[in-house]
């Protein structure tokens, strides 16, 4: 379905993730296009996917190794600082273990956009990722390094973590170019976050980052107001959301296939179910 004015938007929350990849699934599955997508944590790591046009790769690996101790474990986090092992993740898996299809993503003329936090700033950083190499998968992991469980990423002399923390849902940097957008939240329409936890650790870890501390605890606020104006620009015909009806069980880390393979199998419903209200709006377009 040729699509030129409606663009996509996906949220991180670390293996809540498997959620939008099942979501995305069902888009390619159904030659939905998009001219542009932005994800933000595991919103990129996952949805890089839709450019490289890989159905069930994102729900593969992570059956695969979802017990690998280099995959995701404390192991990981004491011995390399990273609880997602980042030569495992992100070179292991995409070169070796389960290729990522760079040819058809530098192909794939969709832009796609990723958000980092600048750990300095404390402010949000769009990248743009149009051909894959080491320095796009390194914006991928700086996009997923939640703090106390990841290293910073160095990139370009700046230092990025976790991009949910600036911005979780960035509806409003995608309407800057295009007026019409399809939103895929991890949580459900009810949901409200509540404050950071552990900020006496936070505080410990982030010490010499003052800006990205203060990012972290004031984060459940500007996550709240963000998904209230994802919903009234849903209100206005400007967004259509695609979020579970419950809560997911699936952990932020999650070592259990069957949660796994639960979180993806609701995303692939959920879009089922707006299969045919995705492909009205779109078309509304023309």
């Amino acid at each position: 379905m040729n699509n030129r004015q409606t663009a996509l938007v996906l949220e991180g929350g670390a293996m809540r993730g498997i959620f939008t990849a099942g979501v995305i699934d069902v888009l390619m599955e159904n030659q939905i296009t998009f001219p542009a997508c932005v994800g933000v944590s595991a919103g990129a790591a996952f949805g890089c996917n839709i450019k490289s046009n890989q159905p069930g790769r994102v729900l593969r690996y992570n059956l695969a190794y979802c017990k690998d101790p280099r995959y995701c474990s404390f192991r990981s986090l004491l011995k390399t600082g990273d609880m997602f092992g980042a030569d495992f993740c992100y070179r292991a898996i995409p070169d070796e273990l389960d290729p990522f299809d760079k040819e058809t993503f530098d192909q794939n003329p969709m832009l796609f956009y990723l958000v980092a936090t600048d750990a300095e700033t404390g402010k949000a950083h769009y990248q743009r990722v149009d051909s894959v190499d080491d320095y796009c998968y390194e914006w991928i992991r700086a996009s997923a390094s939640m703090p106390l469980v990841s290293r910073i990423v160095e990139l370009n002399g700046h230092k990025y973590l976790d991009g949910g923390v600036a911005d979780s849902i960035p509806l409003a940097f995608m309407e800057q170019y295009y007026p019409k957008n399809i939103v895929v939240l991890t949580r459900p329409r009810d949901y409200e976050k509540k404050p950071a936890s552990l900020m006496w650790l936070q505080k410990r870890s982030l010490k010499h980052y003052p800006a990205m501390l203060d990012a972290v605890r004031n984060r459940h606020i500007m996550y709240n107001r963000q998904r209230d104006y994802v919903f009234a620009q849903e209100k206005a015909g400007k967004a259509l959301v695609i979020c579970p009806e419950q809560p997911l069980s699936i952990g932020r880390i999650e070592h259990k296939a069957e949660k796994i393979q639960e979180a993806y199998d609701l995303g692939r419903q959920a879009a089922e179910r707006r299969l045919d209200d995705i492909k009205r709006f779109i078309a509304d377009d023309h």
